[in-house]
């Protein structure tokens, strides 16, 4: 199972103690790459090779789609779940039992540190969620005991069991019916890992290496990573389906949103996210610029147990002093919708009763008063370093705020740290307000309400505002609870009127998400949920050959 291209690039891997990492010594130039390789400029590194770990899109754009595969998964523009790793599925009438017949063909990767010795089973299926639903698990307080995702969403109340009915069906028992299992089970949080892999490491006292030292299913198997530098994977083949066109995929991380325009327009990259100066990428022959409309929203949010922001007429009056008009054109510059709650106008739960945010400082600056900060006050936000599509520019929009709170009285410190860093500071608590947003990762509505302001989203990270409503907890698990889409509809509309009356945050755009390629690049990669996939991309070097000369001679 050893590819020639494994055999050629031998490589040894070292475990850092201070990030999770890998460190490859292979030195090839990005630019010396051979013509079936695609380099993607990403916009930052990401925090583990694990997405079972970490909600972040660094995160989830390196590894979901790329290393691993999940159950289920969605497909075609109706977003219909799919098989994946699961032929078919099955689900009683009563919503309580969910059995997955696997499929018997799949293989592990074959990689430099781990050779499996067997295909995927149900073993594996039950090891991957026992591990984040088991607290007594052997792996569960490996690389910190948090899966954030499926905590948010109280995986762990709601799957009784995962049941090995034989070796290719697994079966799980969950305590009440659940509305949204199965599109959580098709996210990019819910994948198969080894079970046998996990077997290996244990024996080499070595368990924190299943999340810096992947193996999975997927398209491509890693091979090289350089911190804040690049992420290089091979092509699996022996991938269970079709392999891929293209035989590496490089990660070049720059950070820099000027940094990947310039990289894209000299070709050393192929694909770039999030890219700047839109006009002057249309501009040119060779290039393309996509975008998808996204389900997301990017918003200001509160740290609630930081005061002045436990006082909910200091959140209210803010609210009313922020022009997000203003915002909208300056920072998305019209390529995003006004937000008026976390649902984008998209989602079928969204309601159209709930009215805009009225900018009235005046109406903030005597709230400020009642509040009991006539003279206003000082507070910190913090705004994120990189570009990701619910915020293409959080220091331009906190530059903007700044203004917006001066008018009321209110002295805006702005503060930013490496995202890594940033983010993990943010769930430490360490902060008074903030700049972020929330990509969906699948169409259900509550993949917006749990994640972002649950209660239980407090203790994972995810709910960084730290706001915890029992009224609010109580109306989602409902909406949960029931397959009437009416009266599912009319619970999240009650759940967006409390975030409104309470406002833990305050919702400011919903944007579209752009990439831009050359036009040698072939194949889908960007989708309007979850993260980013280059299973169907594919590489024509003829066609930039063309594009140059038909440049050339009109210079």
């Amino acid at each position: 199972m050893v590819t020639t291209l494994m055999n050629k690039f031998k490589c040894f891997f070292i475990l850092s103690l201070s990030v999770w990492s890998l460190w490859g010594c292979n030195n090839e130039s990005i630019t010396s790459l051979s013509e079936r390789s695609v380099i993607y400029c990403a916009e930052g590194s990401p925090e583990t090779f694990n997405p079972q770990l970490v909600t972040s899109g660094t995160t989830i754009d390196a590894t979901s789609n790329q290393l691993y595969n999940r159950l289920i998964t969605y497909q075609g523009k109706d977003n219909t779940l799919t098989p994946a790793l699961a032929k078919s599925w099955h689900v009683t009438r009563d919503g309580r039992k969910v059995t997955f017949y696997l499929r018997k063909d799949v293989p592990f990767h074959q990689t430099d540190y781990f050779t499996p010795t067997r295909l995927l089973n149900a073993d594996d299926v039950i090891f991957s969620f026992n591990r984040m639903l088991k607290p007594e698990h052997p792996f569960h307080l490996v690389s910190g005991g948090n899966y954030p995702f499926f905590q948010d969403i109280a995986l762990h109340l709601l799957v009784e069991e995962v049941e090995k009915i034989n070796d290719y069906t697994i079966r799980f028992h969950l305590t009440h019916s659940d509305s949204s299992f199965l599109a959580n089970l098709a996210t990019d949080f819910a994948i198969i890992l080894s079970a046998e892999y996990a077997q290996q490491l244990t024996q080499q006292k070595m368990k924190a290496s299943i999340d810096t030292h992947p193996v999975g299913t997927g398209p491509f198997k890693l091979k090289e990573y350089r911190v804040g530098s690049l992420i290089r994977f091979y092509r699996n083949d022996e991938y269970w389906q079709e392999p891929t066109k293209i035989e590496q995929l490089v990660f070049d991380i720059t950070p820099s949103n000027t940094g990947r325009l310039t990289k894209l327009l000299a070709k050393e990259c192929d694909i770039t996210a999030y890219p700047i100066a839109h006009e002057k990428i249309i501009q040119h022959n060779d290039l393309t610029l996509e975008a998808v409309t996204a389900l997301n929203v990017g918003y200001f949010g509160f740290n609630v147990n930081k005061p002045p922001f436990d006082n909910k007429l200091v959140r209210q009056a803010i609210s009313y002093a922020i022009n997000k008009k203003v915002l909208l054109e300056a920072v998305y510059q019209g390529k995003a919708e006004l937000a008026n709650s976390l649902l984008p106008n998209t989602s079928w739960a969204f309601d159209k009763s709930i009215p805009e945010q009225e900018f009235n400082p005046v109406l903030a600056k005597s709230l400020l008063e009642v509040a009991g900060f006539p003279q206003g006050f000082t507070m910190d936000l913090w705004a994120m370093p990189v570009q990701r599509p619910y915020n293409p520019n959080a220091i331009t929009m906190a530059k903007l705020i700044q203004t917006d709170l001066k008018n009321i009285g209110i002295k805006v410190k702005i503060v930013s740290y490496e995202w890594n860093t940033f983010l993990h500071r943010l769930k430490l608590g360490e902060h008074q307000s903030f700049l972020l947003g929330w990509s969906a990762d699948h169409p259900d509505p509550d993949n917006f309400f749990s994640p972002m302001l649950s209660c239980s989203a407090t203790h994972t990270g995810s709910n960084t505002t730290f706001w915890c409503n029992q009224e609010y907890d109580d109306i989602i698990q409902q909406a949960l609870q029931t397959t009437n889409i009416g009266l599912r509809k009319k619970y999240y509309s009650q759940a967006m009127n409390i975030i409104s009356k309470e406002v833990p945050l305050i919702p400011i755009a919903h944007s579209k998400r752009y990439q831009a390629r050359g036009n040698n690049v072939t194949g889908d990669v960007l989708a309007p949920f979850g993260g980013i996939s280059f299973y169907q991309v594919a590489k024509n070097n003829s066609l930039n050959a063309n594009n140059k000369t038909q440049n050339d001679g009109e210079n």
